[in-house]
């Protein structure tokens, strides 16, 4: 046995979930970031992780509905 263990469903929202926190820091340090020294790359920097959340709600959103989707099937 390797250690490896595929994640679960639950375990794969969790790291979303935990991701969308990770990138929630950035934006505030970014903001804080662009606040001190407004220049256009930490814009574009902001524009980036905003995309980068867009995706994760997308991906959970997603998850979601199959979870849901999945628990319907099985009554």
């Amino acid at each position: 046995m390797n250690g490896f263990t595929a994640s679960s469903r639950e375990n794969d929202h969790v790291q979303t979930v935990r991701t969308i926190a990770r990138i929630a820091q950035m934006l505030v340090e970014l903001r804080d970031e662009y606040v001190e020294r407004p220049r256009e790359d930490t814009l574009l920097q902001i524009e980036q992780r905003l995309d980068d959340m867009i995706r994760l709600r997308d991906d959970l959103a997603r998850r979601n509905k199959d979870a849901s989707d999945e628990d319907s099937g099985s009554l």
